[in-house]
């Protein structure tokens, strides 16, 4: 059957349209590529690797269903905020159903990538002609690289779901968790054993590599090791063996020393509040000294890619970054600068963060709390805020992730976006041109600590050490309550906080730490309440999988069976919130 390389929004999201026909036209073709003629040559492959990447803006278009944000809300870091109508982060925030084919996006664009990972993955040795074995092994690489990463993201949302590593149409169950980690591991493997040795930034900005297949590798093994109580990834029978943790150090180790990635100066300089058309205007900026890595930096890893030209219908795929719109300030003004790029107010930051990380006394004069968290009464006190709309409302804003604008003195104008002047629109959506980084050096090097409990590997130091050092605090002997600590201050507002309690066996730590916070809703005063019993939701969805999108149990015909604990009483809808508005 010959497929068509033209991308389409698909209609059709059954099983059978997820095995092979997503994003191609299965009909014989006279005037386009299809599977019969392409790849015909080395460009042909390099454009098809080029289409996996764009699922991934294509998921952004609906940022509340985007694994990042999911992710990021879910934990106790974050509440859901922005307005009674914001009902997809208060959802996420409490483990509740939004609509009947929620994540639906999800599902769709994980899918989709990974069809086009497997089209790549079958059809590559069409082309004869390589310029060098590296190339190809480099496409290879991103390709596996992308599928395990696609089913990695599913895995962690739904938990078991179909495993297709063929374009052929089959109408796929569940496969169990041990299935999907093995192939996970397989093709990460492949990945590592494929690509080849170039460092950065020689790798190329944004892309798959060997190094970044080195260390998502670690962070599956973490997951699932510690979620599923394993002590390592077998791998499919076909191949034989496991991966180990003596396996995943050694690549590890690879990585940090042998990659050309490292750690930048301040990780306050990876944030583009930093920029040099925003920073001698924020006097934390200025006063810091603080000067903007740009998102092309050895420290970010992998990250989805921004452009200046908004949305293309054509291909399906959103060119600038949806995150900061929905976690922005409301009714922005030049008081809220230099966050005056007006959002939604979702995801306000959970005051315990906050209290428990200036009171800690291994983080005394951290300067990462200031860095990642704007106090609105302290840093804004001219903004008034939106207090008609605004709800759970902590007055703390996170700051990695959030507009910023910036002022052109010449003319005497505040533009909504400081992307203005690399070439974007002066607009708050379509000049939001911030990568979203699913990959940081210092997450590699935390995991290396995790994983040999503080072995010295990163200029003299252990991983947590040398990113201690880095945010100005003294070096500290290894513990493992340490170490969680670390990666909860470093990392938070990036993905990554949900999975780790999970994986730790810790998600009573959203109960503890959210329910009594000191929240304002449309001006009434109150405190952050679940309306139901959150470590029961938890224990009912088999440990916090969310619900596979109803479209897709109905078009399977029952194949496809959903995920325990979304029935009766799991949905959430607008007045739900168990506040008085009075």
């Amino acid at each position: 059957m010959k497929k068509n390389f033209v991308y389409l929004a698909a209609a059709a999201l059954g099983m059978l349209f997820l095995g092979g026909c997503d994003g191609f036209l299965d009909t014989q073709n006279l005037t386009k590529k299809d599977t019969s003629n392409c790849p015909q040559d080395e460009t042909d492959a390099i454009q098809l690797v080029n289409g996996i990447y764009g699922v991934m803006n294509s998921n952004i278009k609906n940022i509340t269903e985007d694994p990042f944000m999911l992710f990021d809300i879910a934990s106790d870091d974050r509440l859901g905020g922005g307005s009674q109508s914001n009902v997809e982060a208060q959802s996420a925030d409490r483990l509740m159903n939004r609509k009947v084919s929620w994540l639906e996006p999800c599902w769709k664009y994980r899918y989709m990538g990974i069809n086009r990972a497997n089209t790549v993955i079958e059809n590559i040795d069409k082309v004869t002609d390589w310029s060098s074995d590296k190339v190809r092994g480099q496409l290879l690489c991103e390709a596996y690289f992308l599928r395990a990463f696609f089913y990695f993201n599913l895995a962690q949302v739904f938990g078991s779901v179909p495993l297709v590593l063929t374009t052929e149409p089959v109408n796929y169950p569940k496969a169990t968790p041990d299935e999907l980690y093995a192939s996970i591991a397989s093709d990460l493997k492949k990945a590592i054993e494929l690509g080849p040795n170039t460092p950065y930034p020689a790798v190329g900005e944004g892309r798959a590599s060997k190094w970044t297949a080195e260390a998502i590798m670690a962070r599956v093994w973490l997951f699932y090791t510690g979620f599923y109580g394993k002590s390592e990834i077998k791998l499919p029978e076909e191949e034989g063996g496991s991966i180990t943790k003596d396996q995943v150090v050694t690549w590890l180790e690879d990585c940090i020393k042998n990659s050309g990635y490292g750690l930048v100066s301040d990780q306050r300089n990876l944030w583009p509040y930093t920029n040099q058309w925003t920073a001698p205007d924020y006097p934390y900026a200025h006063d810091n000294g603080l000067s903007w890595e740009t998102d092309e930096n050895k420290e970010n890893m992998f990250a989805v890619k921004m452009g200046n030209a908004g949305y293309s219908d054509s291909h399906d795929e959103m060119r600038f970054n949806r995150l900061p719109e929905y976690y922005g300030l409301r009714k922005t003004s030049a008081a809220a600068f230099p966050f005056n790029n007006q959002g939604y107010s979702n995801g306000p930051v959970c005051t315990t963060l906050w209290t428990d990380w200036g009171a800690d006394p291994d983080y005394a004069g951290d300067v990462r709390r200031v860095g990642s968290i704007c106090d609105r009464r302290v840093e804004l006190p001219d903004y008034a805020g939106d207090p008609a709309k605004e709800v759970e409302n902590t007055f703390l804003l996170a700051k990695k992730y959030v507009g910023c604008g910036a002022y052109d003195h010449a003319t005497n104008t505040l533009y909504q976006v400081y992307s203005y002047f690399y070439g974007g629109a002066n607009s708050r959506q379509e000049g939001l041109m911030q990568s979203l980084v699913w990959l940081r050096f210092a997450d590699v090097l935390l995991m290396h600590s995790e994983l040999t409990e503080g072995k010295v590997i990163y200029n003299g130091k252990s991983g947590l050490n040398a990113v201690r050092v880095r945010a100005q605090l003294p070096e500290k002997a290894y513990s493992l309550d340490l170490l969680k600590k670390e990666r909860r201050y470093e990392l938070c507002f990036e993905a990554i906080r949900w999975n780790d309690l999970r994986r730790w066996g810790d998600v009573s730590e959203i109960v503890k730490n959210q329910v009594g916070v000191e929240i304002t809703n449309e001006k009434g005063k109150g405190k952050y309440a679940f309306t139901n019993d959150f470590m029961k939701r938890y224990q009912d969805t088999g440990g916090g999988f969310f619900k596979i999108p109803e479209s897709q149990v109905t078009q399977s015909e029952g194949v496809l069976e959903q995920n325990p604990g979304w029935g009766e009483g799991s949905d959430w809808a607008k007045g739900d919130l168990p506040y008085s508005f009075k």
